[in-house]
């Protein structure tokens, strides 16, 4: 007798709805018997069809589903938070905060450093965020700034949620302030409570609550929300987190995800201790980067355009979703290699020269991935393509210009499409999803 399915996760991309079915094993892993994909239905005004025929295939599968299967349910359909972010100095709070926004679903619009000008005033009123994030100054330090940046976007007029992340003796007249206006206000603590300090964890916590707010107004969340317990969660911080419990529990990894619309990156390391010592700037354990302009379908245009392979354009005609012929599945296979150079080259740190009065010095400015155990690919167009493990290969390079993978870190290829519904599971079991982590790498070696 097969075992039953005890717990569903339901993935609502923006493009594929995927539904995956787990029991677990005796040791407390959990093991994938079931999956299944439909187009999401969100065109149509409402993803519930796309979700019940995904459903559907796992019901159809040979293991029953356990009368009380759990399920977790993370999306992207709605799109991202739009949000803007204010700081007091760029390469402090209003980075940290732009990191904690990356991580937790938001689509960050704009970020503005210092006292905000008519300009920027008029550009937030345009944007029209979903969430408007304010933060600024170490604890106890620069206080007025601050102060009049709150009263400036609480003047707005924009009736949506405002989060606060900075300095903390400024709660109480930040509170009030919003208060006055009948605005929704969220307190965070500090993304930079001290100088080269980043604290980014519990903002991230309170824009996947907002994250999940604003998710049940899109087409047809309301009734898909209803079939879970544990809320939704968003797809990119439920790769995130299961990056960094993979990190936790087997070393040090990057995880890229090629889609048709973006190229994600996930690294959670804290890099070598060779280069820390060079950081301009501290960077996050747990950082995520989000190529907005690096798709294999709907931006292949643009990967063209940025390695100004003009050649290539015509091959454009052989572009397909979902590839099948060889012309599709080469041109897929070549978009998704650069998806991959073009976004490690980003994400990763970068080497460079400081001239100084003492004379030249070797600086590092962005995220060392020189440490990391594993190279993860995830993502259609990653592993189902033919070639996916040398497409990671190419950018384990190690330190040259950038602070790459060393050459030979094993790669990984999530073949089964299971690494995002693993990290929404682990929101309510981290251990289970740790165990299957390590059940996954024993069988890779």
């Amino acid at each position: 007798m097969p075992e039953p399915i005890c717990i569903l996760t339901i993935e609502v991309g923006s493009t594929i709805t995927k539904v995956n079915g787990f029991y677990r094993s005796q040791h407390g892993a959990l093991v994938q018997a079931a999956q299944g994909f439909a187009p999401t239905s969100i065109t149509q005004g409402d993803v519930m069809p796309g979700v019940e025929l995904a459903m559907q295939q796992v019901k159809d599968g040979a293991n029953p589903l356990d009368p009380e299967v759990e399920i977790f349910i993370n999306s992207s359909a709605a799109g991202g938070l739009r949000m803007t972010v204010h700081g007091l100095t760029y390469n402090m709070t209003a980075r940290a905060a732009r990191e904690a926004a990356l991580g937790a679903g938001a689509i960050v619009k704009k970020v503005t450093a210092g006292l905000l000008d008519e300009f920027e005033l008029s550009e937030i009123r345009q944007i029209h965020p979903n969430i408007i994030l304010l933060a600024g100054g170490v604890d106890y330090g620069e206080k007025e700034t601050v102060l009049e940046n709150a009263r400036r976007i609480a003047n707005l007029g924009l009736q949506v949620p405002v989060v606060y992340a900075g300095n903390r003796v400024l709660r109480q007249p930040i509170t009030e302030i919003f208060k006055t206006q009948d605005i929704d206000l969220l307190i965070a603590d500090n993304v930079f409570p001290e100088v080269d300090v980043l604290n980014i964890e519990p903002l991230r916590r309170i824009i996947h609550e907002v994250f999940n707010r604003h998710i049940i107004h899109a087409p047809g969340m309301a009734r898909l929300g209803e079939l879970t317990r544990h809320g939704i969660l968003p797809t990119p911080g439920a790769v995130l987190l299961a990056s960094e419990l993979f990190a936790e529990e087997v070393g040090d990894c990057v995880v890229f995800d090629v889609g048709g619309a973006t190229t994600d990156v996930h690294s959670v390391t804290d890099g070598s201790q060779e280069w820390s010592l060079k950081l301009l700037e501290p960077e996050p354990r747990a950082k995520r980067t989000v190529e907005g302009d690096l798709g294999v379908y709907v931006n292949a245009k643009h990967i063209i355009e940025i390695v100004q392979d003009w050649e290539s354009e015509d091959r454009l005609a052989d572009l397909q979703a979902i590839p099948v012929t060889d012309k599709q599945l080469e041109l897929t296979h070549w978009l998704c290699t650069k998806a991959v150079e073009i976004s490690a080259r980003r994400h990763a740190a970068q080497v460079t020269d400081l001239y100084t009065p003492s004379g030249r010095k070797q600086v590092v400015k962005g995220k060392d991935l020189t440490a990391v155990k594993r190279v993860i690919g995830t993502g259609g167009a990653l592993t189902r393509v033919t070639g996916g493990v040398e497409i990671l290969q190419r950018v384990c390079t190690g330190a040259g210009k950038y602070l790459l993978p060393q050459p030979g870190t094993p790669i990984l290829l999530d073949d089964a499409y299971r690494f995002s519904a693993l990290g929404t599971i682990a929101q309510k079991y981290p251990d289970e999803v740790k165990s299957t982590f390590v059940d996954w790498v024993r069988k890779e070696i």
